[in-house]
Order: C-alpha cells, then structure tokens, then sequence
C-alpha cells in the first residue's frame, strides 16, 4: 500500500504538521525523536496531527537527525560593518577554534540582525540537525535564547555573567565591572576629574554592569560622570560620539570606551581635532585588542583575555555534547594593562 499523502495528492510535510500542532517544525522531530523538554499533551498533539495528516519521518532522514554533525553555531547579532570593524570576534573565534580543530569540529558562523531573525535561525538549524550545539554572546536583559535552545533541545553555553537563572551553561567574563573601575581610579590618579564613557548598546548585559561600575567609581570619588554616550560599536558612531565631547564648551579631559575599537577610533578623532593624547586628552579601551599595542601613543586598555573565554565556552560545549575535554579554566578578573594613550590631567 502507497504511503498516504496529503490534499491534492500531495505528500504531507512537516511543515504542515506543525502549523496543524500550532508548534515549530523543531517541536515536531523532537516529539519523534524524543528529544527536548516536550510536554506530554504538546508531545501528544503532534503525533495526533501526524497521524491525521498520514505524515512520518523518513528512516534516512531520522537517521541523518541523529547523527552528529560535529559542528557548533556562533551567531552574531550585529550589522555586518560593525563585525568587520570590531576585532574582539575575530579573537573569540581563534579562541574557539583553537578547541574545536583538533577535535575534528567545525564552526558555523551566521550573523543576524534582530530577535526574531535569530529565534528563527536557532529553530532552522535544530530542525534541521546541522549542529550539536551553540555559542551564544552578548548575554542581554530578559533574554530569551537560552529558554528558547532548552526548548529545542539543542545544547548551548552563554558568554555572560550569572543572573541568578541556569537554564543553561555559562562561561563567566570575569568580574566587568572590576575592569572599569580600576580604569577610572588610574585616571583618577591622574588627576582626571572630567572623564565620559563611550558605552555599547544598552540592552546588553556587560554595557550594564560596566556603566554601574563607571558611575560608581566616581561616586565613591565624590564625583559625577562628565558623559555617557551609548553608541552600537560602530565606527560611524564612535566618531560621532568622541566629536560631540570634544566639541563641547568643556571638554572631558579623559575618555572610556567600552572596546578597543572604538577607542582606537577616539585617539584618532581627537589627533584630527588637533589635540595631543594623552597630553590634551587621555584615552582608554576595553579588550586588550594586540592592535593597540601597535597604535601610536600606544592603547591604555583593560585586558579580559578573550581568546581564553573562546576556549572556555568550546570546551564547556564539547563537554555538553559528549566529549572527552578537561573541565574549563574560567577567566579571572579583567586587569588594566596601562600604556601611553593615559597620562596626567591638563592643567
């Protein structure tokens, strides 16, 4: 007897047995696969519209589903000019690939533009079963990705550092906020009463906790932060936000940003404006990025190691799909690597 098929002679697809369960396709093989955090009603809704729509998985097809692909994800949410400007993702990368090299894994690299893009994304490559699991960075307020990959039933671990909540594994960057505050007592020390922050994108969980740690820092020193522009990481906009404090009646005598990059672009902005750094303006970075060591004056920055944090959330991911790896080392505290873009204040 033929296998059944579905309206106008056509065979069902698992597409159609979703929208008929009200679930993603993802929900459907893991409801044949018994795989993922299904509830049991949800489990049962499925396999009933399968049944009705005479659909089943092929043999080669769940054969291919279960296979291990020996690959992981990393995708990126951020505009593709601000990736190729940013370095600190070309050092994570080495730092994971270092991992997963020699243990013959590959990386699969995507970059998104929003939410719905990446959820979406995410769901696609469970379906599908095109990777054993997934990095995920920028740990953001009220985010929702590791809820989503628990879900599916695809193993991750999350750059960022501890909320309270373990749905999945995290890979701590250190103490953040430690970072930034020894950066403004070094200005401090320098006699820097007006310093501005030029920080990343709000939502983002590190821009947070390093914007506490900055307004802190200067609290404790009876002072009031000068400015905190928050910019995307874009150069275009690191620019924009180093002219704007420059331009300004007073101007802040020191500058934060929350990336090398960007703080690369600063030095360069102001040399253009005609000032001299560190003698008119002191500059200082976030990373620890080997370009600022080559800048001249060269980059006072605080170092987090992000090869090492690469390396760490490879071998956490290679544990959680079965590998054989030593237990991480988790990075320390992010510590300030002082150079020439950081000198006393202008009298």
């Amino acid at each position: 007897m033929s296998a059944p098929t579905g309206r106008a002679g056509r065979r069902p697809t698992i597409k159609a047995v979703a929208a008929a369960a009200g679930v993603s396709t993802a929900a459907v093989s893991q409801a044949f696969n018994q795989k993922g955090r299904l509830s049991e009603a949800t489990r049962r809704r499925i396999l009933d519209a399968a049944l009705e729509l005479g659909w089943s998985p092929s043999a080669p097809a769940a054969a291919l589903r279960n296979a291990r692909t020996r690959s992981l994800a990393l995708v990126v949410r951020r505009p593709t000019d601000v990736l190729g400007s940013d370095p600190h993702f070309s050092e994570l990368i080495t730092g994971i690939e270092g991992e997963l090299a020699p243990r013959g894994y590959g990386l699969l690299l995507h970059l998104v533009t929003g939410p719905p893009e990446e959820h979406a994304l995410y769901e696609r490559l469970a379906a599908e079963g095109r990777v054993d699991g997934a990095v995920l960075t920028d740990a953001r307020e009220d985010d929702t990705r590791p809820a989503l990959l628990a879900r599916l039933g695809l193993p991750a671990v999350l750059l960022g550092s501890p909320d309270g909540t373990a749905v999945v594994p995290r890979i701590g960057l250190g103490d953040q906020g430690a970072g930034v505050t020894e950066a403004v007592r070094h200005l401090l020390e320098l006699g820097h009463r007006r310093i501005a922050y030029v920080a990343g994108p709000p939502e983002l969980q590190h821009t947070r906790v390093r914007r506490a740690a900055f307004e802190n820092a200067l609290r404790e020193a009876g002072l009031r932060p000068f400015a905190v522009l928050h910019t995307d990481f874009s150069e275009r906009r690191a620019v924009g936000a180093t002219e704007a404090l420059l331009d300004a009646a007073e101007r802040p005598t020191a500058l934060v940003y929350a990336n090398d990059s960007m703080a690369v672009c600063g030095i360069g902005t102001a040399q253009r404006a005609g000032l001299r750094v560190p003698r008119d303006v002191s500059v200082l970075g976030y990373d620890n990025l080997p370009l600022g060591s080559w800048l001249h004056p060269r980059l006072t920055t605080v170092d987090q190691q992000v090869q090492r944090v690469g390396a760490a959330a490879a071998r956490m991911l290679l544990a959680l799909c079965g590998e054989d790896v030593e237990e991480p080392t988790l990075t320390g505290r992010p510590r300030l690597v002082v150079r020439e873009s950081t000198g006393p204040a202008p009298g």
